[in-house]
């Protein structure tokens, strides 16, 4: 970081309207590459949308995804692997309803990137991970 640069506010790194800023868009990627699979092993046999996030993280990595599409799932994906988020993860039942919301929200509106291929890694992944 160069001494007349900000750095990111954490807050603005999953907000929707800025997930798309470059700066943004490269502290989610980087919190994703490093998070994602050790909180997946942790957790996939316990969250039932283990098999969409996974979606998610591989239509995330596709090329083919485009770029704005991708800046959404790396946010979404940002934010299931942060260690604090709206309700956090060790409250049995419901820490993880918040970031199954996410995803969701996230399928609802760019769902259509994450194509059969996608799907059928997931499938894959969570069978590998021992979660399906």
């Amino acid at each position: 970081m160069t001494a007349d640069a900000k750095p990111i506010d954490p807050d603005a790194v999953l907000d929707p309207q800025r997930a798309l800023v470059p700066s943004v868009q490269r502290v989610n990627e980087t919190r994703v590459t490093k998070g994602f699979w050790p909180k997946m092993r942790r957790v996939a046999s316990r969250v039932p949308f283990a098999d969409r996030a996974l979606s998610v993280w591989y239509a995330a990595r596709d090329p083919e995804t485009p770029t704005a599409a991708k800046g959404i799932m790396l946010a979404a994906l940002a934010y299931f692997v942060m260690p604090a988020d709206a309700i956090p993860d060790v409250f049995a039942g419901i820490g993880f309803t918040d970031d199954a919301a996410v995803i969701a929200a996230l399928l609802a509106t760019v769902g259509a990137n994450v194509r059969k291929r996608h799907h059928e890694l997931a499938r894959e992944a969570l069978k590998r991970l021992g979660g399906g």
